[in-house]
């Protein structure tokens, strides 16, 4: 019940509302590097993310990868082509050891067709889905390459980050071709405003775990 509140999509619902999802619910775990689904998919699920992550992305035939977004714990995906019956419209990929809860396209559009307070949530959640991705667009179009890679680590460490001071501690789970990707750039592009802000003190690297200083970088 905790976990299902911390979904945006369930957070309005009342413990009754909850009790019903779950225990339409199945809690499944994944090892990191699992596809979940790929594009051209049936969708045949709807997934709630425990712990862990998992990264959202489409690729073309040379199996170049682009990142659309990352879901973390409280996340929610794939309600698209459960709804609209299409085939998925991008793929998912368990980053890290995750733990998902999954609805079953039955018992999810039965949710939906109950309770309006889901299908308001849903609405609200796919509206939030395009702004972003009308921002990445945004971004590609008017953004340079540095200020790409600058934005997308400070929304990391603001969404994952705990902050002392001036600095944030957070840590990425993406590799730096998949950073590279989530940035729309070349990975040695990626690692040469890394190694820049590391020389500016910006910015200090251990394993996953990195250390932002925004004194340095505002």
């Amino acid at each position: 019940m905790k976990i299902l509140r911390q979904v945006a999509l369930f957070r309005h619902l009342n413990d009754y509302q909850l009790a019903i999802i779950n225990n339409m619910c199945t809690k499944e775990s994944y090892f990191a590097g699992t596809v979940l689904f790929r594009e051209g998919d049936p969708g045949t699920a709807f997934y709630m993310v425990v712990s862990g992550s998992v990264k959202i992305y489409t690729a073309n035939d040379a199996v170049q990868e682009k990142i659309l977004s990352v879901m973390k714990a409280g996340d929610s995906f794939g309600e698209l082509a459960l709804i609209d019956q299409e085939p998925r419209s991008a793929s998912a990929q368990v980053v890290e050891d995750t733990v998902l809860y999954c609805l079953r396209r039955d018992h999810f559009l039965s949710l939906l067709k109950a309770n309006f307070e889901i299908t308001l949530g849903i609405m609200q959640e796919l509206s939030a889905r395009l702004r972003e991705t009308n921002r990445q667009v945004h971004d590609l179009v008017f953004l340079d390459e540095r200020s790409r890679i600058t934005k997308n680590l400070l929304k990391i460490a603001a969404r994952d980050g705990q902050r002392d001071g001036q600095l944030i501690y957070f840590k990425v789970a993406l590799n730096y071709n998949e950073l590279a990707q989530l940035a729309g750039v070349k990975k040695d592009t990626l690692l040469q405003v890394l190694r820049e802000f590391q020389e500016r003190l910006i910015l200090r690297i251990s394993n996953e775990h990195f250390i932002l200083d925004l004194s340095k970088i505002l």
